[in-house]
This record gives structure tokens, sequence and C-alpha cells, in this order.
């Protein structure tokens, strides 16, 4: 499960209006019909889904408490695939 803060790239107590304009800002940078690079259909359906669930208020707070309360079994991997992801959000693949 991807973590839907470092999709839009907004802290998990940002407002919603951050949250709005962020993702105003993603969604036309990666929309199909603005940029036809790779993986730019699937980024903005990954930004749309997160805007999706991060916008509305009952959605949110159940996203934070699965969020919360999941087990982490490798903490060295989980910390690993959160640099992975902010580094992608930013055009660096790292290695696996």
């Amino acid at each position: 499960m991807e973590n839907l803060y470092s999709v839009l790239g907004v802290a998990p107590n940002a407002s919603d209006d951050e949250i709005k304009k962020v993702y105003r800002s993603l969604a036309m940078r990666y929309h199909p019909d603005r940029n036809d690079a790779p993986g730019a259909e699937v980024r903005f359906k990954s930004i749309t889904k997160a805007y999706d669930i991060l916008s509305d208020p009952a959605k949110r707070d159940e996203y934070n408490q699965s969020v919360n309360h999941r087990i982490i079994l490798d903490a060295e991997a989980e910390a690993f695939a959160l640099w992975r992801s902010l580094f992608q959000l930013n055009g660096v693949t790292l290695p696996a």
C-alpha cells in the first residue's frame, strides 16, 4: 500500500487547501492530455486516487487510522521504500 501523503508530496497534517493546491498542480503536470511521457497516466491515476481519499474528511480519517495501526514487520525495508518514493517524486530512481 503506497503512502497517499507521499504520492501528493504533502505532510500528514496538511490543510485541505494545501492538499487541493498540490493536487491541482500535479494533476496539470501529469494529465495524459498534457503529458505523453511513459508512466504519466499511471502517475495521474495515483495522484487522483490520493486526492479522492485525502480530500474527503471521513475517508481521510479512515485512511489515517489504517496507516497508524498497521504493523511494520521490516522497519528498514519500510524506511527504504519511503525514501525511494520520495526520490521518485523528483524523478530519481534508486536501485532496489
